[in-house]
């Protein structure tokens, strides 16, 4: 399966985005296809026998257009307010001219509707023209979506617009034939105006919904354009698309990393802040990564090009922030649902009024000026655009606080966590445990045994190995790299040198191995001391006790009495042995810790969990805790930047701040509570307004124009609210 997101010209309501959605989900070779409003986007997942050409004939045919990266450009190019404020002008103008008797302006003789009604109606159609052609989009759109049986918002106001646009035209020849009268049954003003008040209500909601883009926009732009290469003692300046994977690049103080990439000169400190939305700088040199877009601080280093372009971690956030703004909460399916039935009723009631007023008696100007005006009043855009914004709004503030939330929906899921999973090592504790003890048990030296041991653990990612590998770093050991290696999930280690087999492990691995295990009492005791413990094996026989103790990260304590005054239950689970496991939970103040987890048992729990009916969060490292973090409701990984790509979690901490889960809770419950706002501001608009439209509400009478800016300020309503999450 391939995925790919298309950008959409053309949509203009959530009719428009679900119409496209449920038309794209019916076509063969097309797994899903999620349509986002706010974005113009739609992401889509397809099989092998489609191309991107395929997608963009279907998005054709449903009477919308694809745009490629330079129409994107052109777009945004044309983008002008210049043709608004000179139709805005000649709307004024046109105005002054049907409204000349009424507010005493002077108008030349040869325009006056009494004096030359001929001359006058003929102007004022000839002066309606520019607004079809300004508003030919919207006709355009709304013609096709008829055809494809999906009826917009740009359906309401086609028919509108002809059906008033018809009937004045039908009175401008009256005129010429001499039924003057017809000059108080033109209908041309409201018809421009509809036209223009729609293209710039549309104008004015498409400038507010980019800022609530600038979260995104502004990651965009955290790279610099340029890198500095270096050559023999010094360096030429290259554009970006110049730099090739192993080029050696040099970063001055002051400025930012052009590229992922491994420091090989050097060492300085860098500032983060972009991706894990801490101030304080990390401290780096030789052998440690590199980000691009952080700044360096103090002095010059040299690194290593590893991860360009759109491979690049900034990318991979920005692809992963624009993939979970295209999600959908299930929160916004009830506004889909009702908008797949919304436009055909409004339509309907439409109808009805036109019918209903000639019925009793009105005059056919009267009934197609309501009409006209129950369908624009109806706009569902402040629907479409409720839930989207929102999440769009909170999605990418969320990232610029290394908070990196990969699903919409998930937003809307951890307002429902009751439970929380916390692996131990490297979430709980700081992950990097140092070497304690050694307790040698063999006729090898121990400097050997190290040898030995760093060799095992040099490929390793546990966080055991990271403190093994640290000790290597420290004492200058040279790892054996002849070892072939394999990992045992849950157990340890197994390395072959030619006919000896060598196991770094704990003790259920002995047990498995069917290996007489005669240091159980010695394990004890070093447990008992806070160290984690591992064997050391050489062909079925134990060489060495290894003891590594690790820390509490400073943050645990208090998050987990802050989650518990949620009253959230709270399991520790590890792979750890029970003793130093339960250690770690009394220091915690967790209740219900289980040790001798291997990634199997912690999934399995989890399962039982949710089986329970419990919602479960699991909090883990990212990737050893892989299969735990993708069985859960919610997958939090505390991993650094640079493991988003292969992370198997839902949302990723970039940072070790553990108290950022907090704020994914105080997330939610902001980004739900402003969804039902919207939602309840643009349901309340349609419920009030259809109504007054028709004419039923005695006394209360409003025309096409009130109708327009009514619509601009109920989408207006539903951007300002959402664009509250900003703060």
């Amino acid at each position: 399966m391939k995925k790919a997101i298309l950008k959409i010209e053309g949509m203009s309501c959530s009719a428009c985005s679900n119409g496209l959605e449920k038309y794209l989900q019916k076509q063969a070779g097309i797994k899903s296809a999620s349509v986002n409003l706010v974005m113009a986007t739609a992401s889509i997942t397809y099989d092998d026998k489609l191309t991107i050409h395929d997608l963009e004939k279907f998005v054709e045919e449903a009477g919308f257009k694809s745009l490629g990266e330079e129409e994107k450009i052109k777009k945004e190019e044309k983008d002008s307010i210049t043709p608004y404020i000179i139709l805005g002008v000649l709307e004024i103008f046109i105005m002054a001219l049907t409204m000349q008797h009424m507010i005493k302006i002077p108008i030349p003789r040869f325009l006056d509707s009494k004096h030359n009604p001929i001359c006058y109606a003929i102007v004022l159609w000839l002066l309606t023209i520019p607004y079809i052609i300004f508003g030919k989009n919207i006709i355009k759109s709304g013609i096709k979506n008829i055809i494809h049986k999906m009826p917009n918002m740009d359906t309401l106001i086609t028919i509108g617009f002809i059906t008033s646009f018809l009937y004045s035209t039908y009175g401008v020849i009256r005129i010429i034939q001499g039924n003057v009268e017809y000059v108080h049954l033109l209908y041309l003003e409201s018809t421009s105006f509809m036209i223009y008040f729609m293209k710039l209500g549309r104008f004015i909601t498409e400038k507010s919904k980019n800022k609530t883009k600038d979260a995104i926009k502004e990651l965009v732009t955290i790279t610099p354009n340029n890198a500095h290469l270096k050559k023999k003692e010094s360096y030429v300046n290259i554009t970006l698309d110049e730099v090739k994977v192993g080029d050696i690049l040099i970063t001055l103080p002051g400025e930012k990393v052009s590229v992922d990439g491994t420091i090989t000169k050097g060492k300085s400190s860098f500032d983060e802040s972009f991706i894990t939305g801490e101030s304080i700088p990390n401290r780096k040199t030789i052998g440690d990564k590199v980000i691009a877009g952080s700044i360096n601080y103090d002095s010059v280093i040299e690194y290593e090009a590893e991860r360009i372009g759109k491979d690049s971690t900034i990318s991979e956030i920005v692809r992963l922030v624009v993939e979970a703004t295209n999600t959908k909460a299930s929160i916004s399916r009830i506004a889909d649902k009702v908008c797949s039935y919304f436009v055909p009723c409004v339509i309907g009631i439409a109808f009805i009024t036109l019918l209903g007023n000639i019925i009793f008696g009105n005059s056919i100007t009267e009934a197609i000026t309501r009409m006209v005006t129950v369908l624009v009043v109806a706009c569902p855009c402040s629907l479409g655009l409720a839930t989207p914004l929102a999440l769009v709004v909170s999605i990418g503030n969320s990232a610029k606080k290394g908070i990196l939330i990969k699903d919409g929906e998930i937003l809307e899921e951890a307002n429902k966590i009751d439970t929380i999973i916390f692996d131990k090592t490297g979430t709980l504790t700081n992950g990097c445990p140092s070497l304690s003890v050694i307790n040698n048990h063999c006729d090898m030296e121990k400097e050997e045994l190290l040898n030995i041991l760093v060799s095992i653990e040099q490929q390793s990612t546990h966080p055991i190995a990271v403190g093994i590998q640290k000790v290597a770093k420290e004492n200058n050991i040279k790892p054996n790299k002849e070892l072939e290696i394999e990992n045992l999930p849950g157990y340890g280690i197994k390395a072959k040198d030619n006919q000896t087999i060598y196991y770094t492990c704990n003790s259920s691995l002995l047990k498995k191995l069917d290996i007489i295990n005669s240091y159980e009492e010695e394990e004890k005791k070093m447990t008992q001391e806070g160290n984690s413990v591992i064997y050391m094996v050489k062909n079925k026989k134990v060489i060495a006790t290894v003891g590594l103790k690790d820390s509490v990260r400073p943050c645990s304590k208090k998050l987990i009495q802050k989650l518990k005054n949620k009253n959230i239950e709270i399991i520790m689970l590890s792979g750890d042995n029970k003793i130093t496991t339960e250690k770690i939970a009394n220091q915690l103040g967790i209740e219900n810790a289980l040790g001798e987890m291997t990634p199997d048992k912690k999934t399995k729990f989890i399962k039982q969990k949710i089986q329970e009916g419990k919602k479960v969060m699991m909090v883990g490292d990212g990737i050893n805790d892989a299969p735990s973090l993708s069985t859960a409701n919610i997958g939090v990984s505390i991993s650094g930047g640079t493991d988003i790509a292969t992370n198997s979690a839902n949302i990723v901490l970039m940072n070790n701040n553990l108290l950022k889960i907090e704020d994914i809770f105080d997330i939610s419950n902001k980004t739900i509570k402003n969804i039902k706002q919207n939602l309840f501001w643009a349901f309340i608009y349609n419920i009030c307004m259809i109504p007054v439209a028709t004419g039923i509400i005695p006394f209360i009478k409003i025309n096409p124009m009130i109708a327009c800016m009514a619509m601009i300020l109920s989408s207006l309503t539903v951007t300002i609210n959402a664009l509250r999450l900003k703060k």
